[in-house]
C-alpha cells in the first residue's frame, strides 16, 4: 500500500470522526476463563485460544504463556503496525525493518517477597532497526510519530483510569 491508498482508505473515516466524536470512541475486549485444573487462564485471541500461566520465575512450567510476554508482544505489535503505517504516510521506503521490546520485571514484588519491591515492569525499552535510505530528518519525524500513534505505547506511558471489579458468579 502506498500513502495515496492509505490516505483514501482513511479519508471517509477520519471524516466521520471530525463529524461525529462520539463515533470514534470504541470499546475493545478482551475475555478468558479461569482454567479449573492450572494456575493459568483461557484468553480467547480471536484466532485461538492462549493459556497463559505463570512464569517460571514465579513456579510457572513455561509451558503457559507468560502475560509480561504478551504485554510485550502487543507493544511490538501495536509498534511494527504504527510505524509501517507512518513510513507508508511519509513515503518512507523501508527495504524491511524490525521491531524489539523488552522489559525488567523484579519478581520479589509479584511474590511478595519484598514489599518495596515493584509488582510489573520497572522499565520497557522499545527499539527498531529500519533497512532504508531515507535522510535522518524523515526518520527522526518516523519515530516520533510513531511513538505518538502507538496505541499501547502510549496507554502504558500515560496509564488511563483503571477500574477494576469482583462479582459472584
Amino acid at each position: 500500500m502506498d500513502a495515496e491508498a492509505l490516505r483514501a482508505l482513511q479519508a471517509p473515516i477520519k471524516a466521520k470522526y471530525k463529524d461525529d466524536p462520539d463515533a470514534a470512541v470504541i470499546t475493545l475486549r478482551a475475555a478468558g476463563e479461569l482454567d479449573d485444573q492450572n494456575i493459568a487462564c483461557k484468553v480467547e485471541t480471536g484466532r485461538a485460544v492462549a493459556v497463559a500461566g505463570l512464569h517460571p520465575a514465579t513456579g510457572g512450567s513455561g509451558l503457559e504463556l507468560c502475560s509480561g510476554d504478551m504485554l510485550l508482544e502487543a507493544l511490538v505489535a501495536c509498534a511494527g503496525v504504527t510505524l509501517k503505517a507512518v513510513a507508508t504516510a511519509l513515503e518512507i521506503p523501508l527495504k524491511r525493518g524490525s521491531v524489539r521490546a523488552e522489559g525488567d520485571l523484579d519478581f520479589r514484588g509479584t511474590l511478595g517477597v519484598d514489599r518495596e519491591a515493584p509488582v510489573g515492569f520497572r522499565e520497557i525499552r522499545l527499539s527498531f532497526e529500519v533497512d532504508t535510505d531515507a535522510p535522518q530528518e524523515k526518520l527522526d519525524a518516523l519515530l516520533k510519530l510513531t511513538e505518538r500513534y502507538c496505541v499501547v505505547f502510549q496507554t502504558i506511558s500515560k496509564p488511563p483510569q483503571n477500574k477494576v471489579t469482583l462479582v459472584r458468579a
